[in-house]
């Protein structure tokens, strides 16, 4: 207590200087004074009530220890008093044995009499039971059947009361009461009967099927209170429980699957067209049987049953059973899809377990019929067999154009009158068939089919191109044969042009992505490939023609006054007469190229020094012959359409005939430069080609011109179409160089 009282006067202290650290608060001290005893008097308040209701509840607990005390003593005395009795009455207790024997036996005697009418009519009873079933009076049945099991039951059960182990008087009951099983067994027959036909029952007579699931409904109930009864007194009566509704609900899966697997009418060896029909089947019978089950038979069961998404639920497990089967028979490609196509599109559109009358839970959380590993094994053996079918198809029609390319008649034409042949549209039917069903079945299925598609489409067109070469040889061994060998190689040409589109339309229609990919960069090179060697074979045709005019070009018989040129000009337009019938951009590039060959070969005919020109008479001759001959070529083939590449390639001939053309031999210099300046791409030999057909140049000049020229020479990298590039000049031989030394002593 001091120690305490120590520690309350330090905090009083302690607080007494707080509150005056100031002089200013001297003034407050009665204030401070009368609040802290203010303070001080309601805690002793506080202190006082909380002591005295401590005092209350411990008087109270003690009162009421009291009050027990003299509880315990009462109850002690009439424990003793009841103990004292006890002892006194066993042997009135063993004397009361034979009471309750009696009791026993009176319980057992009343029930047997209770039951002894229907003990006495249970044959009467089982005669009218069986004809009332016969008659499919059911529910009447059964409450007979009801009442016989109930007599046997009741007698059982107060034999095993009597006598548990008396196992002899139970055989005997049941030997009496065992046509009653056996009716049991019959009414359960025609139950089961009727369940199997539920789809027709609930449209004919839906009482009856509401009857059987009554009859059920009742053995549940029993069998629940003879399965309580056991827990009890550990007696069950014979055949329970029943578990009729278990059965039921067995027998409904069986009928739903015997539904399914009897939809296949024919097989493949009778229709083609088998799976088609069975799926259509399914769907229907599906369809049809669950649109009556939602409308009609749910009212005939309790709604407990949750009735139609147990029926949802059987006739989804029965198709995905069924289903399964048939993934794993040995379908062809067109079956596959057919399958594949029903599974994951139909089934859950509209036109099945997506209908609008069969929306509900089960239906939005509908699984997949057939695993993602049996998916993906169907499209793997699809995509095997549909790419072993495809390559046999492009050989096909390839086989099949290649006999068209021998025909005497001329190819068809298109509404715009360019030549072509049936080959691309059989391909690209072929390949839209597949694309449209592989987009019945998944868009990146899709997409993998275009894949193929588009990878077996390069690998066909090499082959198309190394059949193009074979046709072109072919036609070189005996170029009378075949007979329309131009028209056919323009059809090739023109196919390649239509592949393109094709390809083009393929992809827009059935791909997401317009990203070129490999394929696409290889099947573009093939077709121009095709396309482009396809040109150079016509026009290796046109100037096999030519090749004999040709080489009178720049001799002295061209220069007496040949018509090589003339011939030269209407055989190419006659030609390209047939050339018009080749499609864009192939014929303009077609003509280009034949506008450079025309122009290459000419300018070759001057570098090969067929002539020399003697004098300045056959020099301007020559010359004006050669202008007038360019101008032939220009005339025609800006009636052609050979572009702007026209003036500038007859013009390579014009700047030549400019240098022979020269009268003063102090000029040459500068007409050489003029025309390396217009084509860079000359080099030293051909300008002394020219020099040396010119045949008035001197050596001292041709070495001047040539050096200077090779000091200053130009490059031709920009040049867009070189022109002397490409032409060979030929060496001089010594015989050649003794003749032409020979001409100019003779000059």
């Amino acid at each position: 207590m001091e120690e305490t009282s120590r520690e309350a006067v330090a905090t009083a202290v302690q607080r007494v200087a707080g509150m005056l650290q100031r002089s200013d608060q001297l003034d407050k001290v009665e204030q401070y004074r009368r609040r802290e005893a203010r303070k001080k008097a309601s805690v002793e308040a506080r202190l006082k009530a909380a002591i005295q209701s401590q005092l209350d509840g411990v008087r109270t607990g003690l009162t009421q220890l009291h009050s027990a005390l003299l509880d315990v003593k009462d109850i002690q005395s009439s424990l003793t008093d009841v103990s004292k009795d006890w002892r006194q009455s066993i042997n009135t207790i063993e004397n009361l044995k034979d009471v309750k024997d009696a009791v026993v036996q009176h319980s057992q005697l009343a029930s047997a009499v209770e039951n002894l009418k229907n003990i006495f009519s249970v044959p009467e009873i089982v005669a009218e039971t069986q004809q009332l079933i016969e008659q499919a009076e059911l529910l009447q049945a059964h409450r007979k059947l009801m009442e016989l099991e109930s007599s046997r039951d009741d007698l059982m059960y107060e034999q095993y009361r009597m006598d548990s182990k008396n196992t002899s008087d139970m055989h005997l009951i049941s030997i009496y009461f065992e046509d009653v099983q056996a009716l049991s067994d019959e009414l359960a027959k025609q139950l089961w009967m009727v369940l199997q036909r539920a789809m027709v029952t609930v449209r004919r007579d839906p009482t009856m099927l509401v009857s059987v699931v009554r009859i059920i409904e009742r053995e549940e109930k029993i069998d629940r209170r003879m399965v309580d009864r056991k827990k009890q007194t550990g007696f069950i009566p014979p055949g329970r429980p029943k578990r009729w509704k278990d059965r039921m609900f067995e027998v409904l899966e069986g009928t739903v699957s015997t539904r399914i697997e009897g939809t296949q009418a024919v097989t493949r060896e009778a229709d083609k067209m088998w799976l088609v029909r069975l799926l259509e089947i399914t769907r229907k019978y599906v369809l049809d049987d669950l649109i009556v089950v939602k409308n009609l038979m749910v009212q005939c069961f309790p709604p407990h049953y949750n009735t139609f998404n147990r029926f949802f639920s059987l006739y989804h497990n029965a198709v995905s059973t069924r289903v399964k089967e048939l993934a794993f028979e040995d379908l062809e490609a067109n079956e596959i899809v057919s399958l594949l196509t029903w599974v994951l599109n139909t089934y859950k559109s509209v036109e099945m377990m997506g209908h609008p009358e069969l929306i509900s839970e089960s239906s939005n959380q509908l699984e997949s019929l057939l695993p993602q590993d049996v998916v993906d094994d169907l499209l793997s053996k699809y995509v095997q067999t549909f790419t072993s079918n495809i390559t046999g198809w492009l050989r096909k029609a390839l086989e099949t154009d290649k006999k068209d390319w021998q025909k005497e008649t001329e190819p068809e034409a298109d509404q715009d009158g360019y030549y072509q042949t049936t080959l691309p549209a059989i391909v690209f039917q072929m390949f839209e068939q597949n694309l449209q069903v592989a987009a019945q079945i998944d868009g990146d299925f899709k997409e993998q089919v275009l894949k193929l598609c588009l990878k077996q489409m390069n690998s066909f067109l090499i082959r198309y191109k190394e059949e193009a070469v074979a046709y072109k040889e072919e036609h070189l061994r005996d170029r009378q044969l075949p007979q329309c060998y131009v028209q056919y190689m323009i059809a090739i040409i023109n196919n390649c042009q239509t592949f393109k589109e094709s390809i083009t339309s393929l992809k827009r229609k059935y791909s997401q992505s317009s990203e070129a990919t490999d394929s696409d960069v290889a099947i573009e090179r093939t077709l121009n490939e095709v396309a482009k060697e396809g040109c150079q074979f016509l026009l290796d045709e046109v100037f096999l023609d030519l090749e004999h005019h040709l080489s009178e070009l720049l001799t002295r018989k061209w220069l007496s006054g040949s018509h090589a040129v003339d011939t030269i000009c209407v055989t190419v337009e006659d030609y390209f007469n047939d050339f018009n019938k080749i499609k864009k951009p192939f014929n303009q590039e077609m003509t280009s190229e034949a506008l450079r060959r025309v122009v290459v070969d000419y300018i070759k005919a001057v570098m090969q020094k067929r002539i020399t020109f003697r004098n300045a008479d056959e020099r301007k001759e020559g010359a004006e012959r050669m202008i007038k001959e360019a101008d032939q070529f220009k005339f025609l083939f800006r009636k052609l359409a050979a572009g702007e590449d026209t003036d500038r390639l007859c013009g390579a001939i014009v700047a030549i005939a400019e240098v022979f053309k020269l009268t003063d031999p102090t000029l040459l210099f500068l007409e050489v430069t003029t025309l390396v300046s217009k084509y860079p791409d000359i080099r030293e030999e051909h300008i002394q080609a020219l020099l040396a057909v010119r045949g008035d140049a001197s050596r001292e000049m041709r070495t001047m011109i040539i050096g200077t020229l090779s000091e200053n020479k130009v490059s031709y990298g920009g040049v867009s179409q070189p022109i002397f590039k490409d032409i060979a000049v030929p060496s001089i031989s010594m015989t050649t160089m003794t003749s032409m030394a020979t001409a100019k002593l003779l000059k």
